[in-house]
């Protein structure tokens, strides 16, 4: 078990602690950085000490008070467990899970606590594979989806449930805030009143948020009423477009439960990745920061520009859609990197658009050091029906921009470049 530092019983601020909470250097030859420990199991010192470990990695009885110790990778490893210790800091949360990737960290976090007869309320829209793994393997696996749409409110959202008659069988109300790739938002306190509605002595309605567009330092969804924060680790968190890796942040029952679940599907993340992820920790707050500024100066150019109809961006909402502007200041830092575009035209105009750029990588994802642009419509959400995207706002001619951290006027002028072509 990694051992916490003195810095962990510091009041710092979570930048700070980024630099070496959960380590402690005397363990490890006094190395200033934490070694990966690239290694599947792990030597027990006698054989009733194994015999306890596994006791308490399936939490039988009887070792209460006791700290585990290092069995196995799939269950622990040194780097997944500091790392687990810093990614919960920014959320607030008592205890994190780190995952192989993004989606992992939703399955697996999902199946933990929905079984066959269960009710899923999801918001639209959502990020393509997630929408792949509500409609088609949850409902394989005997789950039951129904979604609404941002902006519904809390009394519409009930009664649908009621005309369906799932209120006795709703666990789980899942909900993507911003929406990927519209920007709506979507109040995270309205799902918890609307948790808190269904549940009952007997069952509780869990709340999970997939954070990913905002990342761990611009939202906290725990603090609006959120049980289980979930990452694509590989944006943000990562930062640089070399890993992949997801997590999942709660209370310290919640991710047990979930660790239970990854254990069994062995969805955990591998040392490296986990002090890949360590790395970048390090530098997440200035990296986002700089990315957003970059996001605010290209939001303006874009809005400006003859060949763009409208600015999907979180800094537009009161423009956009004046009924979330206050949802804006509830709950979130900033504005964010994250913004889409329409251009005039349709598929044909946009993909003019992302051919001829020459900076800007044509690439799916977000979060990185670099700006990546992509065709929402036909790439990450080309499996969501043609209807259901029309109807949620994703258009044919919408352009989808992670902004990194280069020079603005250079982002603008490939930008401006690449419009001049359509």
């Amino acid at each position: 078990m990694a051992k916490l530092s003195k810095m962990s019983q510091s009041n710092y601020s979570p930048e700070t602690l980024m630099m070496g909470y959960g380590y402690k250097p005397e363990l490890s030859e006094g190395a200033v950085k934490c070694p990966v420990f690239q290694t599947s199991t792990f030597v027990f010192k006698t054989a009733e000490e194994g015999k306890a470990f596994f006791e308490m990695a399936h939490g039988k009885p009887g070792n209460e008070g006791r700290e585990m110790g290092l069995i196995y990778s799939r269950i622990n490893n040194p780097d997944m467990e500091i790392l687990e210790e810093r990614l919960k800091l920014w959320d607030g949360g008592e205890a994190a899970a780190a995952f192989s990737s993004g989606m992992s960290a939703i399955a697996t976090s999902l199946v933990s606590f929905l079984k066959p007869g269960d009710v899923l309320l999801f918001s639209n829209p959502i990020y393509g594979g997630t929408h792949k793994f509500i409609h088609f393997m949850l409902r394989n696996w005997g789950v039951t989806p129904i979604g609404f749409n941002a902006g519904d409110s809390k009394e519409k959202i009930i009664d649908m449930i009621r005309q369906e008659n799932a209120g006795d069988a709703l666990r789980m109300i899942y909900v993507e805030t911003p929406a990927n790739p519209t920007n709506d938002l979507i109040d995270i306190g309205m799902c918890r009143d609307i948790a808190e509605h269904f549940s009952n002595a007997e069952k509780k309605v869990y709340v999970a948020v997939d954070n990913t567009y905002m990342g761990p330092l611009w939202a906290h969804p725990l603090k609006h009423g959120a049980d289980i924060v979930l990452y694509s680790a590989t944006k943000y968190i990562g930062g640089h477009s070399d890993l992949i890796a997801g997590a999942a942040v709660g209370s310290r029952e919640i991710i047990k439960t979930i660790k239970k679940s990854r254990t069994v599907f062995g969805t955990m993340i591998d040392p490296h990745t986990s002090w890949l992820l360590m790395r970048s920790l390090e530098t997440l707050k200035i990296r986002m920061e700089a990315a957003a500024q970059n996001a605010a100066v290209i939001a303006e150019y874009l809005s400006n520009h003859p060949k763009v109809t409208k600015v999907y961006y979180l800094g537009y909402t009161e423009k956009n859609n004046p009924a979330q502007a206050d949802l804006v200041k509830k709950q979130y830092l900033s504005f964010g990197a994250m913004l889409s575009f329409d251009v005039y035209g349709g598929e044909k105009e946009a993909f003019q658009f992302l051919n001829n750029l020459k900076h800007i990588k044509l690439a799916v994802s977000l979060g990185g050091t670099e700006s990546l642009a992509e065709h929402p419509f036909s790439m990450t959400h080309a499996d969501v029906p043609t209807e259901e995207k029309n109807r949620l706002g994703l258009t044919e001619n919408m352009i989808r921009l992670s902004v990194g951290i280069e020079h603005h006027r250079d982002l603008i002028d490939d930008i401006e470049q690449a419009l001049k072509t359509i």
